[in-house]
């Protein structure tokens, strides 16, 4: 079904007017819902002409069953009755049925499906004129329209609206779906859509009536129980309490009940009863130590629904005792007099079997995850359901426990009623009053410029201009054809009524469109030609119209800024027609306005690629700008660490010259000397009295001790001198000035003399513990790579976690420190022995997830002013990534550490063939 606007056909308003007459009528003539949805159907088929209306009603688990019907010669089969899964109906239709009273329109032959919405689903306000969208249905809806033998259908929701209380918010509830079907495509007129509309609202309020005839029947029939047992309650001179049970039983529909009084213990009992067993057989079940505990929660008012006891965890030691029995479920009643408990009723319930009519097979266990291809009848057999206990029953049961109340509640009642019956009234004058606003809107010049103003988006603006145009004129197409210079024009939008053919991009041939008329359309020609096969047109052009099928057109010329832009142009094409005066003026005006919303979107789309242009220089600029800030950054500290090299050399090889020197020589002094001592030791053995001179002298020098500790002196200046070679040497290797190629190098060697620079960093001092270095090295092979780059990645990282070390290596006197300061070095061989691992971790105090992202950003740096320069570990990460083809890590995580984990090829790429 399609949805179309007819503004000439004013006659069957009268008619519609007494369609919605006679559905009201039957509304007030008859009580009975069913007898008002037939009616309705019966009305709606004839009143549409379609092969079948239906109402569908939604169960509490969301499928739903259809409840009336209408069939025109049994072109459709019957669906009275069946059942429908609630997967039939997507839980997003629902919810657009409910927030913006949506209706589909769908025609199965052109795949589409048309949306109407009433109000806006965010505001809540009713659109203040009626609105459609189509799009390309859903293959799996086709799939289920045609299986079910149906070419179009019109779907409209039936809302019902909760009684309120005052000062709360309306809430509307999705009842049901008033549906036409047709086997044949079927085209939907817009007075046809706002009638049936109008005939939901009635079956609404229809629903509202027929619920307030079931609460007051339900009413009646309470108050009818309630007197009957009250008159047993209060017969003299005895109270029938067992008749009064009995009453009560075939009230609920019971199968057995009881009464328990607490002060004497007596039980009345009706019908079926639960039966304790072994010891407890002759004790009431009100007796037992589980259902005194239970009842000891209950307060004044309290009534407890159990539908299934065999599920209730609170009775599982009690549930035996119906076993033996067909009870099910169970509503018990305490009975209080103010805050004494008096006893308690229980009735007892049954369980049940049921039949449901499914139209097609149903797995309700499983979703129905592809369209069924048959919609016979299916009967699902339940067996065994226990039945739910309704609100009404237990109201009636809180009722019975206290009869004295039933004047206040009875009142209470009444005044309900009575404000539904306001509230009701109150929503037929708001409705009406819709209506007959809705009957006063018109569609006029000013709607359709406001709608096309609304956007500056070019096309969106153009698509808009004839969507609005093609209903106002009832045409069978308008589109906007766009001139372009000396290649000619082409059909740029279009909007088309029915299966008319697309002209979308076509082009007229030149031969039909001649400078001279160009320049008439560019004066304000306005051509109306209301039967192409009689009107005065050369060969061409007529030609051209008959291939598009057009019989009648009429052209409007759209000028900006004194030149022709494009046309505008309406096609009748299922006839010839006569344009009046009043629709020339229309479209001409409705070119004018175009003419300014096209002109505004070009302003608007040149001002939109201006400020685009503007915003990518900015960009370039400033990306410029700080790739220049990082190349001077990286060669300042690469010049910074090629003169810290130099001077290291250099410092190096002026120590070593006078090292060296010492070296060689003391192990000349050190044989000197020993030659010396044996002589010594040999006068003193030749010559043990020696001159009085002489033993002064060995007194004073102390000679024994001289002979005995010269030795020790000789060897502790051995080992300063090899300490003092060790570390020129360490300072050599780490400036590697030598090795700034790549080479096979030693990874060991580069982090050892890091670690020996840094040695007066990690040596306990007088307020700071030392740290502790853990290796973990493996065996390694000799690594291609820039030794000079890596030892600058190790002296970064490494002073990096000094630096973080800091503050757990204060030694505070008043409290002892509960982790040692360690760094962890460790090293290995990828499992394919192409890569070498690197982790270098320490125990600080680690990094939040923020700082984290940012830590190889250049200048990036949480350390103080003049401690860091935000350099070293950017530079790192350079090293590691883009000079060794490797990787590098950062895992942190607050109070638990750093670690820096690097991966490179033990082999560069470049010499990889």
């Amino acid at each position: 079904m399609e949805f179309i606007y007819n503004s000439n056909d004013l006659q069957p308003i009268l008619n519609h007017e007494n369609l919605l007459h006679r559905i009201t009528n039957q509304i007030r003539r008859s009580l009975e819902l069913q007898e008002i949805l037939a009616a309705t159907v019966d009305e709606m088929r004839s009143f549409l002409a379609t092969d079948r209306v239906i109402v569908y009603r939604f169960d509490a688990d969301n499928s739903g069953e259809v409840i009336a019907e209408s069939i025109h010669e049994q072109r459709l089969p019957s669906l009275l009755g069946l059942h429908f899964p609630a997967d039939d109906i997507p839980q997003k239709a629902r919810e657009l049925f409910i927030s913006s009273r949506q209706r589909s329109i769908v025609d199965v032959a052109s795949g589409t499906i048309g949306l109407s919405p009433l109000k806006n689903s965010e505001t809540g306000q009713y659109f203040p004129k009626e609105q459609i969208y189509y799009r390309e249905i859903d293959p799996c809806h086709i799939q289920y329209l045609t299986a079910m033998g149906v070419q179009s259908s019109l779907v409209v929701p039936i809302l019902h609206q909760e009684p309120r209380e005052q000062g709360e918010s309306v809430k509307r509830q999705l009842w049901g779906l008033l549906v036409s079907h047709h086997s044949q495509p079927r085209t939907i007129l817009k007075r046809e859509l706002k009638i049936v509309q109008q005939v939901a609202d009635q079956v609404m309020i229809a629903i509202a009536q027929s619920n307030l005839l079931t609460e007051a029947r339900t009413q009646r029939e309470r108050e009818t129980t309630i007197n009957r047992v009250t008159t047993l309650l209060h017969q003299l001179p005895t109270i029938q309490l067992q008749e009064a049970l009995e009453e009560v039983v075939t009230a609920f529909n019971g199968i057995g009940g009881r009464i328990y009084i607490n002060h004497s213990g007596k039980t009345y009992i009706s019908g079926e009863q639960p039966q304790l067993l072994h010891d407890l057989e002759n004790t009431s079940i009100e007796e037992h130590p589980v259902w005194r505990n239970w009842i000891a929660e209950f307060n004044p008012g309290d009534t407890w629904a159990v539908t299934d006891l065999y599920k209730e965890q609170r009775l599982r030691v009690l549930a035996a005792a119906f076993q033996s029995t067909p009870i099910r479920g169970l509503l018990v009643i305490p009975l209080y007099d103010h805050q004494n408990f008096m006893g308690v009723m229980s009735i007892f319930r049954p369980a049940f079997d049921s039949e449901i009519l499914w139209a097609g097979r149903h797995d309700s266990n499983q979703r129905q995850r592809l369209p069924r291809f048959s919609f016979k009848l299916w009967r699902e057999e339940r067996k065994g359901q226990a039945q739910q206990w309704k609100p009404e029953e237990i109201s009636l049961g809180q009722a019975l426990s206290a009869h004295f109340s039933m004047a206040i509640h009875q009142q209470q009642m009444y005044e309900q009623v009575q404000g539904l019956n306001t509230n009701l009234e109150s929503r037929v004058q708001e409705q009406t009053a819709e209506i007959e606003k809705s009957l006063r809107l018109t569609k006029g010049i000013k709607q359709v410029t406001e709608q096309i103003r609304s956007t500056l988006d070019f096309q969106a603006t153009l698509q808009t201009i004839v969507s609005q145009v093609r209903p106002l004129l009832n045409a069978d197409r308008v589109l906007i054809y766009q001139l372009m210079g000396e290649s000619g024009g082409a059909v740029t939008v279009e909007d088309i009524n029915g299966q008319w053919p697309s002209v979308l991009g076509i082009k007229a041939p030149l031969e039909c469109f001649p400078d001279e008329v160009s320049r008439l359309y560019c004066r304000g020609r306005v051509r109306a030609i209301n039967n192409i096969a009689t009107d005065s047109l050369n060969d061409c052009n007529r030609e051209f119209l008959q291939n598009i099928q057009v019989q009648a057109n009429l052209i409007v010329p759209i000028n900006i800024s004194e030149e022709l832009w494009g046309l505008l142009i309406a096609h009748q094409c299922h006839a010839p027609r006569n344009w009046q005066d009043t629709e020339i003026d229309l479209l001409q005006q409705l070119a004018d306005q175009a003419a300014i919303a096209i002109q505004q979107c070009k302003l608007y789309e040149q001002s939109c690629t201006a400020e685009i242009q503007a915003k990518a220089k900015a960009t370039q600029l400033e990306q410029a700008l700080s790739e220049l800030r990082e190349t001077q950054a990286k060669l300042i500290q690469a010049e910074k660490m090629s003169s810290l090299g130099q001077l290291v050399a250099g410092v190096a090889h002026e120590i070593n010259n006078p090292v060296n020197f010492i070296y060689g020589n003391l192990s000349h002094a050190n044989d000197y000397i020993k030659q010396l001592l044996e002589l010594l030791n040999l006068y003193n053995l030749h010559y043990p009295d020696p001159e009085h001179q002489i033993n002064s002298l060995i007194e004073v020098i102390d000679l024994d001790f001289l002979m005995e500790d010269l030795p020790k002196t000789i060897s502790s200046m051995q080992i300063g001198t090899d300490r003092i070679r060790s570390i020129v040497l360490s300072l050599r290797n780490f400036s590697r000035l030598d090795e700034a190629e790549n080479k096979l190098v030693d990874i060991h060697e580069g982090i050892e003399n890091t670690l020996l620079i840094l040695q007066h960093r990690l040596k306990a001092s007088a307020n700071l513990t030392n740290i502790e270095i853990i290796k973990d090295y493996a065996k390694l092979p000799r690594i291609e790579c820039f030794a000079g780059q890596m030892n600058q990645v190790f002296m970064n990282i490494l002073s990096n976690a000094i630096d973080a070390l800091e503050e757990s290596r204060i030694i505070d006197q008043g409290a002892k420190s509960l982790s040692n300061p360690t760094i962890w070095i460790s090293t290995q061989i990828a499992i394919d022995q192409s890569m070498l691992l690197l982790r270098i971790a320490d125990n600080g105090m680690g990094m939040n997830q923020e700082v984290q992202k940012r830590i190889f950003d250049p200048f990036f740096t949480t350390k103080t002013v003049g401690k860091g320069t935000g350099l070293g570990l950017a530079i790192s990460y350079q090293i590691i990534v883009d000079k060794h083809s490797g990787s590098m890590e950062c895992i942190s995580e607050i109070g638990k550490g750093t670690e820096f984990l690097i991966e490179i090829p033990i082999k560069h790429s470049s010499n990889i063939i």
